[in-house]
């Protein structure tokens, strides 16, 4: 009965026919779809309220995470540990939504080149991931990492770091004034790969 009418005096032959019809009802009905699905999750206090001891990051940790996420890391590096028994066996504790209400964007991803790096915080120290940076092979022969041994040449750039908060502070991170204000005093002299490595070591420390 390809002509019956569907209701609202469309038939299914006049849908099937016309692209750009079947285009927009598609896209009402993915939408409807995603609001049933993550709407109420703006209402759960589970994940929108961060986890007992959570702090937003730091000025040196956020330009950290900027570079984190400029040289691509999250193309191997995945930052959720699913909830089965080889991952936290591996990993640790497995991810929940409160650990990033901090994260704009979060960095979950699920590309594992490389480990997951959700609970690297405090496992190696600074050293360690600084000579693993200059040269992953030297820690780890076995490594497919490219070296980012500039990272320990580039001077971090205080001008910006204060907008970057103040913008992080429009969507939900609560930055006071004096955290802000005294933001480029804190960065200024330091290396990209301090930068890096202070995000690094803050990583999923906060349910080990």
């Amino acid at each position: 009965m390809a002509n019956q009418k569907t209701g609202g005096g469309l038939s299914h032959e006049k849908i099937e026919t016309n692209n750009f019809l079947m285009i927009v009802l598609i896209f009402i009905v993915l939408a409807v779809g995603g609001m049933v699905e993550i709407v109420p999750l703006f209402f759960q206090r589970s994940t929108t309220e961060p986890i007992k001891g959570l702090q937003p990051y730091t000025a040196l940790q956020v330009i950290g995470r900027d570079v984190y996420q400029r040289e691509g890391c999250y193309n191997c590096h995945s930052q959720m540990i699913r909830p089965f028994r080889a991952e936290t066996l591996r990993y640790g504790p497995y991810s929940v939504a409160g650990e990033f209400v901090y994260d704009h964007p979060f960095q979950w991803g699920s590309k594992r080149t490389g480990p997951d790096l959700h609970r690297v915080g405090g496992k190696y120290s600074d050293e360690w991931h600084r000579i693993h940076l200059n040269n992953p092979r030297d820690l780890v022969p076995e490594s497919n990492m490219p070296a980012y041994s500039w990272l320990e040449k580039a001077k971090v750039n205080e001008a910006t770091i204060q907008a970057h908060m103040k913008g992080l502070r429009a969507v939900g991170t609560p930055y006071t004034d004096e955290q802000i204000a005294s933001a480029p005093a804190e960065v200024k002299g330091k290396t990209e790969m301090d930068a890096v490595i202070a995000y690094l070591q803050v990583l999923g420390i906060h349910r080990k």
